[in-house]
């Protein structure tokens, strides 16, 4: 009998969830619903799937709005008509034009008009799929209104959006909210109606007694919908089913690609190798995942052809098949990766192929995805309302003063000093936090689906241009939809733009084949980086806790790697097994210690659980749980799965199987506990070998190219430090700095042999304008000759000039800084008209006798502070205070467990909450000679001596020692006060 519901979905007008919805029906007796989000489908399809808990048939459709004003509600007669909607709401959010007065004539569909939408249009004719909506306020309005003749057009339409009064304070808020405007300015045509609700199913039929005829129609044109999906263990795949025209082809395709690249991967593959592909090809083709390997294999190829680089990884680089026809560039064999982790008859969604391309080439890849297969949308996700900017929109409605929203959203405040006003902003914060705010793009998932994606989903058009479904990857997967993960990362663009400057910095060198990794994983220079931790720039492996970690694990070949980069990762490290871990690893004797059946299962990580394949081996082989159970596990770990019951009863099981094969309790539960600490956390040992190859070759271009490849990642943002660092990176490896230069410098860094001048980019406030003529007209008519043949060519206000002359951008003139920009002064006046025409005579300037005037160098390093964010110096050099007896951070280890002094410049700071709830610190310094140290600064000393900003610092504490890495317990620190800028002293 309902048939205009809203959920939150209904953005910023809608109060409570899908779900929410079905318990109010069920609770009022109403066993047919109708789920009408406003412009919205994003609630549908699990709208769908929960209504069979609550016995309730599920009906859909699209209440149609041209901003609050409603227009009319479609409802959806059965699948084809949930299409028909999402295709006709699409077309007007593609295009953002206006919905019609009118609906279009749908095959299957039915569409309601309310009363009063009705009168407002005249209308005098309705199609056989269209009728006229009644709330119960409007019952009064029908025994004067001359629609009570179209006994077989009125239905019930008691629009429900709130539950209470409290619902509809909230659903007002949302309303100024999303109108910017004040709650008392907020116009009644914005907001729905107090009695906007759901009342018993037997009262409502009682309210509408004296027109039996409406209550027969409502339930007549609810009864003809029917709308089917299947969800979880009956779902079917919805991907698209073939890549060519048949399953045989498909499968002879991918067969014929095996035979054709595997002596690529292996010279002379042995019986190993082919009996695991044979296995997987008969798995793969038995559970349909045919199409899958072959559109990812496309897109590679695709990749491939324009010259990207990609790394694959996720559970599919455990796949043989993979490897073999370059989705992926990890051997599993190599690797002994657990074929069940990657597919098992137990899993009926298909492997995760995810696939990382270069930041800039991503959207090219997804162009060519749009453009080459049909059905094709990105994933959404939902924005939902955080609790402080909820706080902070609430105080803005209510008309607060800056001041105090300020205080609420930060919770500086004590309850009892509040006011009503306030008290209000707190509560309807909290119960509007978590809503959805508004929809967004998924960060790589892209559908590519057998049927139209309008038969799942309505789609918006965001800016980047591609259409997005409305709803989110986990009701996705529930339904059978499956992502394929296109990601775009910087450490691909690192790699692929080091290799373009090695070619113009070094044309005398062959060409790089970065593909490989064999001989990289085999070259002592590169595991010797690996060992010591000098893998500043290399992706994945540079931070401090890495490196650290790398040292601390000796760390000097693939496997080692492999290994790392998943004990860093917090399950391993939560369990305390991390620690494990190295003692085994760097004392053999020790691995004797292990259990000996979880040795027998992880022989290669010494009975320690590291990856997710460790804990299906571990349920499966230790526990005896069937695949199909260590999947849930699996799930469970990966935080995809809704049911906790569905993990608990997993556990019962396992504890239960443990007991039986007679195992000691404190054994059975210190196993179980490290499989809960990976929650979310572990990585597929697959996922963790991708990583090594990325890294391995970007640590083959640090190695043999250091100063290319330093400008490579300056050019691509960085990574886990500042610009700051990477530029003393380059300096550690022989790099000359030079700031920025008219006629050297590009936007982005360049380097020329052993010189890298930065590039205009840097400058923060130089416009982007500005740096495009400057640029244009050295190409075009070569460099600039001096300062007055700049100001004759390149059109430049006065304030962007002075930027280049003070960051020191015309040193080629032998002149100081200061004598420019009083010659500019007087040469440009910035008061006059600008003109972007070229002057057809160079004019004559004047020439002006100047006193001699210099520039510090202090000065220098001032300017670059400001202008680039960082002096091009040693922060050493700006030293003011006088220093203490210290030493070295090469030396700390003939000081260990000794209190000592070192001084150096920060370059990272992390806080930590320890085991006990309180605040710690880590820090990374480089000392006068640019080597690492790390400090651990416990919650004792983390406010008495805080570190504020880049700088020079004073460190004091006992050095400690862990696994022959050395750092620093900070007792007390002080920040070292720096030169005074000359010109501040006039």
């Amino acid at each position: 009998m309902y048939l205009n519901c809203h959920t939150y979905y209904s953005l910023r007008y809608g109060t409570f969830s899908e779900v929410d919805l079905l318990e109010l029906a069920k609770e009022n007796g109403v066993r047919i619903l109708a789920l009408t989000d406003i412009n919205n489908t994003s609630a549908c399809l699990n709208f769908i799937r929960k209504s069979i808990a609550f016995n309730i048939k599920p009906v859909i459709g699209i209440d149609f709005r041209n901003g609050a004003k409603q227009l009319y509600v479609g409802l959806a007669k059965n699948n084809q008509g949930f299409q028909e909607l999402n295709t006709f709401l699409s077309h007007h959010s593609h295009n953002k034009t206006p919905l019609p007065d009118i609906a279009p004539i749908l095959k299957n569909t039915y569409f309601i008009y309310p009363l009063e939408r009705v009168m407002e249009l005249e209308k005098k004719v309705f199609h056989d799929n269209e009728f006229i909506g009644i709330s119960i306020e409007e019952l009064k309005k029908i025994p004067f209104s001359s629609y009570k003749s179209y006994t077989d057009k009125l239905v019930i339409q008691q629009q429900v959006t709130i539950r209470s009064k409290r619902d509809f304070n909230a659903h007002r808020l949302l309303r100024a909210i999303d109108n910017n405007t004040l709650l008392s300015k907020l116009q009644k045509t914005e907001e729905c109606s107090e009695h906007d609700k759901m009342i018993p199913f037997e009262d409502l039929k009682h309210k509408f007694s004296d027109y039996p005829f409406v209550i027969s129609n409502t339930i007549k044109l609810l009864n003809s919908c029917r709308i089917d999906f299947k969800f979880g263990e009956h779902r079917i795949s919805q991907n698209q089913t073939l890549y060519l025209n048949s399953e045989k082809e498909d499968y002879q395709l991918l067969v014929k690609l095996c035979e054709d690249h595997l002596h690529k991967r292996y010279s002379q593959p042995d019986k190993k190798v082919r009996t695991r592909l044979e296995t997987e090809l008969k798995t793969i083709r038995q559970m349909n995942f045919v199409s899958y390997f072959l559109i990812n294999y496309d897109i590679i190829s695709y990749s491939k052809q324009m010259g990207y680089i990609h790394v694959g990884r996720g559970s599919g680089a455990n796949s043989i098949v993979a490897y073999i026809i370059g989705i992926t560039d990890v051997d599993p064999i190599e690797l002994d990766l657990y074929f069940e982790r990657f597919i098992n008859p137990f899993r009926a969604s298909p492997p995760d192929f995810d696939i990382d391309f270069s930041w800039k080439d991503r959207e090219d890849i997804t162009q060519y995805i749009f453009n080459r297969f049909k059905n094709v949308a990105l994933l959404a996700t939902y924005n939902t309302f955080k609790y402080k900017g909820v706080v902070r929109e609430l105080g803005k409605v209510f008309g607060l003063p800056k001041e105090e929203i300020d205080k609420l959203s930060k919770g500086n405040y004590d309850v009892k000093t509040l006011d009503e006003i306030a008290l209000l902003v707190l509560k309807y914060g909290e119960l509007i936090k978590g809503f959805p705010n508004h929809l967004s793009v998924h960060s790589c998932g892209i559908l590519i689906l057998e049927k139209p994606i309008h038969y799942y989903s309505a789609t918006d058009l965001p800016p980047k241009g591609f259409p997005t479904v409305q709803f989110d990857m986990i009701i996705a997967e529930d339904v059978g939809v499956f992502k394929f993960d296109i990601l775009g990362q910087r450490g691909l663009a690192k790699i692929k733009e080091a290799i373009e400057i090695i070619k113009y910095n070094r044309p005398e060198l062959p060409p790089i084949d970065i593909t490989q990794v064999e001989n990289f994983k085999k070259d002592p220079n590169i595991n010797n980086l690996l060992k010591h931790g000098k893998a500043i720039g290399a992706y994945y492996v540079e931070s401090p806790a890495m490196r650290g970690l790398m040292r601390k694990l000796q760390t000097q070949d693939y496997l080692g790697l492999v290994a790392a980069s998943s004990i860093i990762r917090p399950g391993v490290s939560s369990s305390g097994m991390k620690n494990e871990f190295i003692i085994r690893q760097r004392h053999p004797e020790k691995r004797k210690e292990a259990n000996p059946i979880l040795l027998e299962i992880m022989p290669e990580t010494y009975g320690i659980m590291v990856y997710q394949e460790d804990v299906l081996k571990v349920a499966n082989k230790f526990a005896g749980l069937d695949l199909g159970e260590a999947d849930v596990l699996r799930r469970g770990m990966s935080g995809k799965f809704r049911s906790r019951a569905e993990f608990t009863a997993v556990e019962e099981k396992f504890i239960n199987n443990c007991k039986a094969k007679g195992y000691p309790d404190e054994l059975t539960f210190e196993v179980w506990n490290q499989i809960k600490s990976f929650a979310g956390y572990a990585f597929a040992k697959g996922h963790s070998a991708s990583y090594a190859v990325e890294s391995y070759q970007s640590l083959y271009l640090k190695c043999y190219f250091p100063l290319e490849f330093m400008v490579a990642v300056l050019n691509n943002g960085g990574g886990f430090y500042s610009a700051e660092h990477y530029i003393h990176e380059a300096k550690m490896c022989g790099g000359v700095i030079e700031a920025p230069c008219i006629n050297k410098s590009d936007h982005p860094n360049i380097i020329k042999g052993k010189v890298i001048y930065l590039g205009f980019g840097y400058l923060k406030s130089l416009e982007i304008l500005t740096v495009k003529r400057i640029l244009t007209e050295r190409q075009f008519n070569g460099a600039f000759l001096s300062l007055d043949d700049f100001i004759d060519r390149v059109v430049i206000s006065i304030e962007q000039l002075t930027i280049l002359i003070r960051i020191d951008a015309f040193r080629f003139t032998k002149q100081s800084k200061t004598e420019l920009l009083w010659q500019a002064i007087f040469k440009l006046n910035a008061s006059k008209a600008k003109t972007t025409q070229s002057k057809l005579f160079k004019p004559n300037h004047k020439q002006f006798k100047l006193p001699s005037l210099t520039t510090t160098w202090v000065e220098n390093a001032y300017d670059q502070m400001e202008l680039l964010g960082f002096p091009l110096c040693n922060y050493f050099e700006l030293i003011n205070d006088e220093l203490i007896e210290n030493i070295k951070a090469i030396d700390m280890k003939k000081y260990i467990n000794q209190t000592v002094v070192l001084y150096g410049v920060l370059v990272n700071t992390r806080f930590h909450k320890g085991s006990n709830e309180k605040l710690m610190r880590f820090c990374t310094f480089t000392d006068r000679e640019g080597d690492y140290f790390d400090t651990v600064h416990f919650s004792k000393v983390v406010d008495k001596y805080p570190i504020n900003g880049l700088g020079v610092y004073a460190c004091c504490g006992k050095i400690v020692e862990e696994f022959d890495f050395c750092s620093l317990d900070i007792i007390w620190t002080k920040k070292l006060s720096l030169l005074q800028d000359p010109r501040s002293l006039n």
